[in-house]
């Protein structure tokens, strides 16, 4: 039996969002992590580091905040392995899903969300009806809901035929591309998969593990070592 361990990639600035604001914190680059998207990452490495002994395969996608997340987290394993990029466990594109959004919108994280949850909506409608929203909007995205879906699918099966037995996997992704793969598992209609996405928190973790029988969720965006009292790093977006 193998392992694979889902990490949603910690904080990251506005302009991995697409919004323009000059007072984002830009420490680790345009769509990189913030300062506090690190320490998620850096305390994700050590609850795992306290479970698993040695991770055998490490991979994210090419995406700043993907591959700093992957960074900090191989930080407290000792002999981490060579990190692999795999760019089809990138997120679906933004900003074209969630249009003209401004800073102020992106601040006030409920009006910004129900304008993404409408974009995706309109998105994958789209694709279930065999059409390109690029196709029709100059401004929407270019890649069709089936080919996220399916290119997530693909990314997924390298993953776990890497999970061999007694193999540990790590992939740093998104909330989108993490949730995806778990709605094909369970077969969640498209319709209802990014209300799962909604939920997941930077830096929480998500477990698998690979049999004989196939792929079986075990947990789902773990974040109580995100957690306290007074709050803690938990962070939504």
């Amino acid at each position: 039996m193998g392992v694979i361990y889902l990490v949603r990639h910690g904080q990251a600035n506005a302009l991995a969002y697409g919004i323009d604001d000059a007072s984002t914190d830009v420490s680790n680059g345009p769509g990189g992590l913030t300062r506090v998207g690190d320490m998620q990452a850096k305390l994700t490495g050590a609850a795992l580091a306290g479970q698993v002994e040695a991770i055998t395969a490490a991979i994210s996608g090419d995406l700043p905040r993907q591959q700093q997340t992957l960074a900090g987290v191989l930080a407290a394993f000792d002999n981490p392995p060579t990190p692999t990029v795999d760019a089809d466990w990138n997120e679906y594109e933004l900003p074209a899903l969630v249009g003209s959004a401004s800073a102020e919108l992106f601040r006030d994280g409920r009006s910004y969300q129900r304008q993404l949850d409408a974009g995706l909506a309109h998105w994958i409608s789209a694709g279930e009806a065999g059409t390109s929203t690029s196709a029709d909007e100059t401004d929407g995205p270019d890649e069709t809901y089936a080919h996220f879906s399916g290119r997530i699918s693909d990314a997924a099966a390298r993953a776990a035929e890497l999970a061999g037995s007694g193999q540990t996997v790590l992939v740093v992704s998104s909330a989108g591309s993490i949730t995806q793969w778990i709605a094909q598992l369970w077969d969640i209609p498209a319709q209802r998969w990014p209300a799962m996405a909604r939920t997941m928190v930077n830096a929480s973790i998500t477990k698998l593990i690979v049999g004989r029988s196939g792929v079986s969720l075990v947990s789902f965006n773990e974040h109580g070592h995100l957690a306290d009292r007074e709050g803690g790093v938990s962070t939504f977006r």
